[in-house]
């Protein structure tokens, strides 16, 4: 029912986004780049996508995500079981309060004060249609065991929507405030994961209501207004393919170790893929070549000899090192990168003997494509590779570990 649900206001939203389409287009800047750099163009400035290219594809991965969500709040578990914090609760209008203040101030944004509210009326009104509708029709645990209302989140719908508000009014001020907006919104998102009130499923498609919900409340407040009350007309900026990629982003993947892993003889691991989370940066000097680190936490279940254990291995890490870059095309970028660091578990029981936790030095690598769906927003799709310290001190062998990961991150 959950997902049948989703689905039915997923294929809405794109109906209504194709006839988007059909009606609207914005302008563009065709004076440079040749005929293919105009196609890329023709294609990212049509009203249609600029609505739907993020909100639709956080909704279809929260139902992919649904299948994962345990693995995901075991790696809460391991790490912050005891969380709770209350600053969510006004954390989530806190771009709301910055757009008010800066109007309140005189700083010229978008819209005039009557067209923001109207604006911000309907995406209002149609987040919270969209997010109790579904909370009370698909009735799900929240990992607390609290209540039935955990799908999807509210707070994170909240937080998403007044950062888009935001976005919208004056990211064509600076791309900073938008930044920053979203950067909220998705600590707030994070925040409600944490205390354990949600699931990641929750929390992605909550975060794509949000963002949907602004987008067409705004398009029905520009279908009523027209042009009254317009300060900025929105126009789509053609890409500079070689500016510098310095990156900021939030990432979530899926860690394997390939194998059966033999830390001495008599015992043989064998680790199920398990769930990573990370953030990670980059500073670039030029298009090519950076420096930059990430911090990241894995929880892997395992076996011993055949055994399921009921203990998992968990470990977190930080890297820092170069970061390397290649403008395949306007819109995509090739990476690399090679890192040092340190591997940090914690300790691990087992039917045999506990892996005692310690740290230790360790290497990786990996490489990226990353598309960039704004000129401030990108979507890396990384595959990772770490020679990370055995998992007992007794033992010298190293463990090799493979991540498959999605990010998310402000480009600037």
């Amino acid at each position: 029912m959950l997902k049948t649900t989703t689905l039915v206001l997923l294929f809405m939203l794109v109906l209504f986004g194709m006839e988007v389409r059909a009606q609207q287009r914005d302008s563009v800047d065709w004076s440079a780049g040749g005929e293919f750099r105009k196609r890329i163009d023709r294609h990212t400035s049509t009203k249609a996508y600029r609505m739907l290219y993020i909100g639709a594809p956080l909704i279809i991965g929260g139902v992919i995500m649904q299948n994962y969500d345990a693995d995901f709040r075991r790696l809460r578990n391991g790490y912050a079981r005891s969380f709770h914090q209350t600053y969510d609760d006004w954390l989530q209008y806190a771009p709301a309060g910055a757009m008010l203040a800066l109007k309140a101030c005189g700083v010229q944004g978008r819209s005039s004060w009557g067209r923001m509210l109207v604006s911000d009326a309907f995406s209002a009104g149609l987040m919270a249609i969209a997010v109790n509708s579904l909370k009370y029709t698909c009735r799900v645990m929240r990992p607390d065991g609290s209540t039935r209302n955990s799908f999807p989140s509210g707070h994170t719908a909240t937080a998403f929507m007044t950062a888009t508000m935001l976005h919208k009014e004056y990211g064509h001020r600076s791309p900073w405030y938008s930044i920053g907006g979203y950067a909220v919104a998705t600590a707030t998102g994070i925040t409600r994961q944490l205390n354990n009130r949600h699931w990641t499923s929750d929390i992605m498609v909550g975060a794509g209501i949000g963002i949907l919900a602004t987008e067409f409340g705004y398009f029905l407040a520009d279908l009523i207004f027209k042009e009254r009350g317009l300060n900025i007309y929105e126009t789509f900026s053609v890409h500079d393919r070689y500016r510098h990629p310095s990156f900021f982003g939030f990432g979530i993947g899926t860690t394997i170790v390939p194998g059966n892993y033999t830390p001495y003889e008599g015992v043989r691991v064998q680790f199920r893929s398990g769930p990573t989370a990370s953030v990670q940066g980059a500073w670039f000097a030029s298009p090519y070549w950076g420096v930059g680190g990430r911090l990241g936490c894995t929880n892997l279940r395992m076996e011993v000899n055949g055994v399921a254990q009921n203990d998992n291995f968990e470990c977190a890490s930080v890297y820092v090192g170069p970061y390397f870059s290649y403008p395949f095309s306007m819109r995509w970028l090739i990476g690399g990168k090679l890192l040092g660091g340190c591997e940090f578990y914690k300790t691990c029981e087992t039917h045999l003997q506990d892996f005692a936790g310690h740290n230790g030095a360790a290497f990786g690598t990996g490489i990226s494509s990353t598309y960039l769906a704004t000129q401030n927003l990108g979507i890396r799709f990384s595959m990772d590779y770490d020679l990370a310290p055995s998992i007992s001190r007794s033992s010298n062998k190293p463990l090799h570990k493979i991540t498959l990961g999605l990010e998310v991150g402000a480009i600037f």
